[in-house]
């Protein structure tokens, strides 16, 4: 593939995911609290729902979503953000969660264990199951989407909307569960590559150990705490590096092309008949 081809694809893909050319962080969570805010106003909608893990992804999208309830009822509105802890049993990083939490000051914190919920519905299926030594993976997926109901059963619960931490660094290594993580109603992290994620909770004020803890899924039981970018075989630098329009290593641009091209079907509408 020439020079040209690489920085035509590399190109493309930017503007896909919508990352823009530049940054500041202040405009940025600006934006973002409009957004949800606007969001808010229009849909009629009563407040928002977001599960807050302890990492940096859904410690700021919770801060964003507390400034923006906040916004609506100076406004004389009536708007409530709903934290929710998810864990699958006992969570190692708990303590990680519990610090966020603090960072982001949500009017309300709602725990759901959904370790039992998960371990009925696999093994309702664990008899049809062919693909032995996936197990555990697919347990994770299940839990990802069990994840997922919760939120949305207090989302019903106070009519409000689910909100998503997705950002253009997990979208386009599609570093996410279909139908569970990467479904919501709207993401006010969109178009950010994961060093700008870190810049806009640095910005809004978050802790040294929330805005640097290294992003893992936490979803197989066999390989608890497993970084993301062990998953991925490089760094979020190099992704960010790519999405930013920068030069990066032939191994990085493969890695990045080809985990694009084999999660597609995750950033797409489902595929309809002609």
């Amino acid at each position: 593939m020439s020079d040209l081809e690489r920085r035509y694809l590399q190109e493309l893909i930017i503007a896909e995911l919508g990352v823009p050319r530049t940054f500041d962080s202040g405009a940025e969570i600006e934006r973002r609290v409009t957004f949800l805010t606007e969001t808010l106003r229009t849909s009629g909608a009563n407040g928002l729902v977001l599960g807050i893990s302890g990492g940096v992804d859904s410690s700021t999208a919770g801060r964003l979503c507390q400034l923006a309830v906040q916004r609506v009822r100076d406004g004389g509105g009536e708007a409530t953000f709903v934290a929710m802890r998810l864990p699958y049993g006992v969570q190692g990083d708990e303590a990680d969660a519990q610090r966020s939490l603090e960072f982001i000051r949500p009017d309300r914190t709602v725990t759901v264990n959904v370790k039992p919920a998960s371990d009925a519905m696999f093994e309702s299926v664990r008899p049809e199951l062919s693909t032995a030594g996936r197990e555990d993976f697919l347990l994770g997926n299940i839990k990802a989407r069990q994840r997922m109901i919760a939120q949305y059963a207090i989302g019903g619960d106070i009519g409000g909307l689910v909100v998503g931490t997705d950002h253009a660094a997990e979208a386009v290594m599609g570093f996410f569960t279909k139908y569970g993580d990467g479904a919501c109603d709207l993401t006010p992290l969109s178009g950010l590559t994961k060093r700008r994620v870190r810049a806009l909770a640095t910005e809004l004020g978050a802790p040294p150990e929330v805005v640097q803890k290294v992003p893992t899924a936490d979803l197989e039981s066999d390989q608890p705490g497993l970084p993301d970018e062990d998953a991925f075989g490089i760094g979020y630098h190099e992704i960010d590096e790519f999405l930013e329009g920068n030069p990066v290593s032939d191994k990085a641009y493969r890695t990045i092309l080809s985990w694009h091209r084999r999660t597609a079907h995750k950033r797409a509408v489902p595929i309809a008949c002609p």
